[in-house]
């Protein structure tokens, strides 16, 4: 991992020096400027990540770039000289002198003219694709690794459950104590979809409200974003490359149905320009999410773990960038007092680059015990730094009327996603009658109901 000026030759070495801030992270995200002036520096942020095919991509970008901007050149050039073709043209009939020659001349220019802005816009077309395409600039901080066995650990809190039998896992709970029917759910919807019952539904309800309460207490806002969301938007939030695969179109229309909250709340103030007073915004978000990932090769995916429709209570901040760490501590203190709150067992770990995903700069997972001594991630928490903000063109001022000084920062947080953390609560509060405590915070919205059990 390259972490210190010794590590890059001077002139990087140098360019790294002024944009790591005190923060230790890069203030502005992939602008072009960037990529021109350092793409050393680009490069082995890919190499790290493990993008090995972007590296060839970014090289076809650079080669864009530069005929980009020869084109844009030349195409000024001509306009130039077109218009003193424009001025020799007035002053020739001033004169009472042919203007034939001059006229032709012009309209040859003009077609050239043409000609050449149409491939200067191809190209910038081509830039633009793959800009949107790259993923963020890593923080320093970030481990390097491939796939879940390079994250690192960073604090643990409480321990296993100390069981005088042989627990098992929730689905069997649940299905013993008639809480759950996968069968129908998969004859109606098909598999990944269960219906949920009678306490159960109280039970994904009851952490809804207690994860709102919680984060309203903390001073954020609450807002119910729509489900579905346009291309444009979504292209902004993240790269639809990679996250298409998981998402579900709505046939006929230009809408997705939104694979989390976070997605809708970051896209809420596209084009628009925060004074720096109004930050940071945190917003609290409740909905549905709806992801096709359920039966990836390799994945966990038993009962509550990976549906296509799930709940989810999202964390979401607009900052300043000398902020944005600090911000990100503390949506990460949140999510973990939370879990603290419901008495379940887990370690944050601090995810490597090739496993972190294009769209944060550094992400810790909370990852939750389970009946089969494995740990599962529950949530994350990403700092995106600009990467969204840039590309929704969100952006702050000092005062009304001032001209924006730059982008915002954006940070997300999984605060409750109620399938795994009720999947949790049933495999970590279990007891050997097949009955499952249900967390003291929790009963107060379970109108007092204490154990999950046969009716």
């Amino acid at each position: 991992m390259l972490t210190t000026a010794s590590d890059f030759n001077n002139t990087t070495a140098k360019m790294y020096l002024e944009w790591l801030g005190t923060s230790g992270c890069w203030t502005t995200l992939l602008d072009i400027k960037l990529i021109r002036e350092h793409p050393d520096v680009v490069r082995e942020n890919l190499r790290k990540r493990g993008n090995g095919e972007k590296v060839q991509i970014l090289d076809e970008l650079i080669a864009h770039d530069n005929e980009w901007r020869r084109l844009l050149t030349e195409a000024n050039k001509l306009r130039h000289e077109r218009r003193g073709i424009t001025n020799s043209i007035a002053s020739l009939k001033k004169e009472g002198k042919s203007i034939q020659a001059q006229i032709s001349k012009g309209r040859m220019l003009d077609k050239e003219i043409v000609a050449i802005e149409k491939r200067r816009d191809e190209y910038k077309e081509k830039v633009d694709h793959i800009l949107m395409r790259l993923p963020n600039l890593l923080h320093e901080s970030v481990p390097v690794g491939e796939g879940e066995s390079g994250n690192v650990e960073v604090r643990v809190w409480g321990k296993p459950p100390d069981f005088s039998f042989t627990p098992v896992n929730h689905l069997e709970i649940a299905k013993n104590l008639e809480l759950i029917d996968d069968k129908r759910g998969a004859k109606v919807a098909g598999h990944g979809f269960l219906y949920l019952r009678d306490d159960l539904v109280l039970l994904d309800l009851a952490l809804q409200r207690f994860a709102i309460d919680f984060m309203i207490k903390k001073g954020f806002n609450l807002v119910e974003p729509p489900f579905m969301m346009k291309r444009r938007p979504y292209e902004g939030v993240t790269d639809l490359s990679d996250f298409e695969n998981v998402m579900y179109k709505v046939e006929g229309e230009d809408l997705y149905m939104i694979a989390t909250a976070e997605h809708p709340l970051a896209a809420m103030y596209m084009d628009e320009v925060f004074l720096e007073e109004d930050l940071p915004l945190k917003l609290v978000g409740v909905s549905p999410c709806f992801r096709k990932e359920v039966g990836a090769h390799g994945k966990y995916t038993k009962g509550l773990f990976r549906m296509h429709q799930f709940n989810k209570v999202e964390q979401f901040a607009f900052c300043l960038p000398e902020n944005s760490w600090d911000v990100h501590e503390d949506l990460q203190g949140n999510a973990e007092e939370l879990y603290q709150e419901l008495q379940l067992h887990h370690k944050v770990v601090n995810v490597c680059t090739g496993d972190i995903g294009a769209v944060a700069a550094k992400r810790y997972d909370i990852n939750i015990w389970m009946a089969d001594d494995v740990y599962r991630e529950i949530g994350s928490n990403s700092n995106c730094t600009d990467y969204q903000a840039r590309r929704l063109n969100i952006r702050y001022r000092e005062k009304e009327g001032q001209s924006p000084k730059g982008f915002v920062h954006t940070v997300n947080n999984t605060g409750i996603a109620t399938s795994r953390t009720m999947m949790a609560i049933l495999e970590q509060h279990q007891k050997s009658d097949g009955t499952v405590s249900i967390p003291d915070v929790l009963v107060k919205y379970m109108s007092g109901i204490r154990n999950l059990k046969l009716h």
